[in-house]
């Protein structure tokens, strides 16, 4: 089976398959012009006759389990990244599935971590034929170099869930590490050694999947109360001494930047936010977890408690400071797919309106409709942005695959969407004439926020005219360039070779860009 086939020029000018891995798929037609056709895939039919009428579904390992879901070559198995780099699960799949001699598996993460580097031997003795996922560090280099048999194919967490839906992904076995669980399989993970706080990236493939396995390493007696996964879809229990590291699971030390840039970045985002009249009693925001979007977020804190004002709503992942906002009476409620710190992990617990929700309630484009389009501000990061705001998140200027794209595309259709971003990195322009990858398009980034000033996309006048007489350095997209360029020149691009080795799928499950593999 090739990598891919057919090549075309989508609309944004990026050339793409339109076979890959096999499959036929659709180029990018641009923004909201793709409409799916058909219904939503469903899995077999189950039936009680098959299960233990006193509902114990434990079995001594999980290769057993794997075995007794008919683990064969070719198949599709999916995970969740709640456990981060503390997972402990994952990589044991594949050394299970390499021992009984199985070839050619997908492997269908929500999102992967350096933790998962033991995995590169497996993609080289083809045990794993290829990712369908995001691929950070060691993973994303091995990609870039051309060592993946298959096409890698990268989806946001929306998009993730629109390939389960739409049927593009027909997840054979679903496996869910669950920090509690009852030997039905209901599971949560808000308790435990290893409670993670949430397993909402799990959602889809328990609906959706063939099989499904939840491993833990705390049974507790039926009924696991509150549950976030229910026990009704799951297949088999697995109960081992340890599912995750803790403190590489979360991240105690979530902590706002400490760079006099990075800090100046978020004082004039919120500024900007303030100024713009975006930030108002009853608004709807997402910061993100990074050091300079948590800083923004205290800003928000502090002048939402300065007027009297209540944000309606803050989107997760989740972190200590959101918390803090939610119990200090600044935030109604905090919906949250993710939690990112251990505050997090017991605000999930303890209070009733941080909601743990699943990334399909807020983030599938081939819904009824989905949160991201009613959060009014959203603070998201960026690797490149060009001339024309178009975003990557993915690859660097040195054309590695480092990154995952996470929410950032769902995130792009809030009413407005800011990137506060250096100007350069390590003497590197991060504003450049084109994006290597093209992840986000240009007509939904908003507003640039840079330590050497702030641009606004031109297709938002809205916002220009309200800024018009603002203190902050009201600045053009190629002006900043010029700044940037004048001060660290015009680096070398990275050469690439004709062959692709992943792509980049839009929400709608269209393709947007290619990545080739780097030459050196």
């Amino acid at each position: 089976m090739k990598k891919y086939d057919k090549l075309v020029v989508n609309a944004i000018g990026r050339t793409v398959p339109t076979v890959i891995n096999g499959e036929p798929a659709t180029p990018f037609m641009g923004l909201r012009k793709y409409r799916p056709s058909g219904r939503k895939y469903a899995p077999q039919i189950p039936t009680c006759i098959d299960y233990p009428d006193d509902g114990n579904k434990v079995v001594d390992s999980l290769a057993e389990a794997l075995q007794r879901c008919g683990l064969k070559n070719g198949m599709t198995i999916s995970t969740h990244h709640h456990l981060r780099d503390g997972d402990l699960v994952s990589n044991v799949i594949f050394d299970i599935a390499h021992e009984m001699g199985i070839k050619d598996l997908v492997w269908f993460p929500s999102a992967s971590f350096p933790c998962n580097e033991p995995l590169i031997k497996y993609l080289e003795d083809g045990t794993i034929n290829r990712i369908e996922g995001s691929m950070n560090g060691p993973l994303g280099r091995f990609t870039s170099g051309g060592g993946m048999k298959g096409c890698a194919v990268l989806r946001s967490h929306g998009g993730r869930v629109q390939a389960i839906q739409d049927g593009e992904v027909k997840i054979d076995i679903a496996v869910i590490a669950a920090p509690t669980a009852d030997p039905f399989g209901n599971a949560t993970g808000t308790m435990g050694s290893s409670a993670c706080g949430i397993l909402g990236y799990s959602w889809a493939d328990m609906l959706y999947a063939d099989k499904v396995i939840v491993v833990t390493d705390n049974l507790v007696p039926f009924p696991c109360m509150p549950f976030q996964i229910q026990g009704n879809y799951v297949d088999f229990v697995v109960v081992v001494d340890k599912i995750g590291i803790p403190e590489k699971i979360v991240s105690g030390t979530t902590q706002v930047t400490k760079s006099p840039d990075r800090l100046l970045l978020a004082e004039w985002t919120a500024r900007f936010c303030a100024e713009a009249g975006l930030l108002k009693d009853g608004v709807g925001i997402q910061t993100g977890a990074g050091g300079t979007s948590l800083s923004v977020g205290l800003h928000f804190h502090e002048q939402l408690k300065a007027n009297h004002w209540k944000a309606r709503f803050g989107f997760g992942g989740s972190t200590q400071y959101m918390v803090k906002m939610l119990e200090d009476g600044v935030l109604d409620y905090l919906l949250d797919a993710q939690a990112f710190d251990l505050e997090a992990v017991r605000s999930v617990r303890e209070n009733i309106n941080h909601i743990d929700l699943s990334v399909f309630q807020a983030y599938n484009y081939h819904s009824k409709g989905n949160y991201t389009s009613m959060t009014d501000i959203v603070i998201l990061g960026a690797t490149e942005v060009d001339v024309n705001f178009n975003a990557n998140v993915v690859t660097h200027s040195d054309g590695a695959l480092l990154h995952g794209i996470g929410g950032f595309q769902n995130c792009l259709f809030s009413k407005c969407t800011i990137l506060p971003i250096p100007l350069f990195r390590d003497r590197i322009p991060v504003i450049i004439d084109n994006v290597t990858t093209v992840c986000g398009p240009g007509e939904l980034v908003d507003v640039i926020v840079t330590e050497r000033g702030i641009a606004i996309n031109p297709l938002r006048t809205d916002l220009i005219e309200k800024m018009k007489f603002s203190s902050l350095p009201i600045k053009t997209i190629s002006e900043l360039k010029a700044e940037a360029d004048a001060i660290c020149g015009i680096p070398q691009k990275a050469e690439f070779d004709d062959e692709i080795v992943a792509v980049i799928k839009w929400v709608d499950g269209t393709v947007i860009d290619a990545v080739k593999k780097l030459k050196n």
